[in-house]
């Protein structure tokens, strides 16, 4: 049986993605026959894998879940102190971890897979998959606010300037934005570098799969044509994008 990098073959098992997966390599979380595990070690499924203690029961039928996370479910795994997390809320029938993060407050489209490779793609900056939000402010939305939002805002805090998007007025109050970035709580720092506060954030779209249809705490699987055109868009154009 070929052997594969043990970053790899935790990314495939759906454990995280192989940067994560190396992280808990160097913090001697992971294990391969007994011994502590090396970043390059090579493994197939004949050897007995552990990951913070656990046994790893090998690869998968790869799945993805569009789940709607509610305002205070955190998006970890490990935060003791996180009073709501997401496997606490939900229990998916295998073990799945989130593609991309919500702020604690924020709610909406997250994506929930055990597909390493997927998780990698979606993450992955450069990739710019769309990623779309309905925002509520405390103040009316003007069109110099929009079209501020649209050209990019300088983030003094980030020392950055985001990237050009595509932003709509839908209400008095609300409007619509869709960024190919993810810059930490991105949205909140432009409005606040704009002299607003944002009260709501729902995310309503993530590349094609839409959260219309779900609940707030509902769960679906993703198929047939709108997971392939997940994955057509995230790993066939993404690596086109990246050369």
């Amino acid at each position: 049986m070929e052997k594969e990098r043990l970053n790899k073959y935790l990314a495939s098992c759906g454990v995280c993605s192989r940067r994560e997966a190396d992280r808990l390599i160097e913090e001697g979380q992971v294990t391969v026959n007994g011994a502590a595990a090396q970043v390059g070690t090579q493994v197939d499924s004949t050897d007995k894998i552990t990951v913070r203690g656990k046994l790893l029961h090998g690869k998968e039928e790869k799945v993805v879940f569009a789940y709607y996370k509610p305002v205070g479910v955190v998006c970890t795994e490990r935060d003791k102190f996180a009073d709501k997390k997401i496997s606490d809320m939900v229990h998916f029938p295998v073990r799945v971890t989130y593609a991309g993060r919500l702020d604690k407050d924020s709610e909406g489209l997250l994506l929930l897979t055990n597909d390493g490779a997927l998780i990698e793609a979606m993450m992955r900056g450069s990739s710019g998959h769309e990623k779309e939000y309905i925002v509520r402010l405390n103040k009316e939305v003007t069109d110099e606010f929009v079209s501020k939002m649209a050209s990019g805002v300088y983030l003094r805090e980030l020392k950055v300037k985001t990237r050009p998007c595509r932003v709509e007025k839908v209400g008095k109050f609300t409007f619509r934005i869709v960024l190919t970035q993810g810059l930490n709580r991105q949205i909140k720092r432009m409005a606040q570098e704009l002299g607003y506060h944002v009260s709501t954030i729902r995310r309503v779209r993530v590349v094609n799969v839409q959260l219309a249809g779900l609940q707030s705490g509902q769960f679906r699987q993703l198929k047939g044509e709108e997971l392939d055109t997940l994955y057509r868009t995230c790993l066939t154009q993404g690596k086109e994008r990246n050369g």
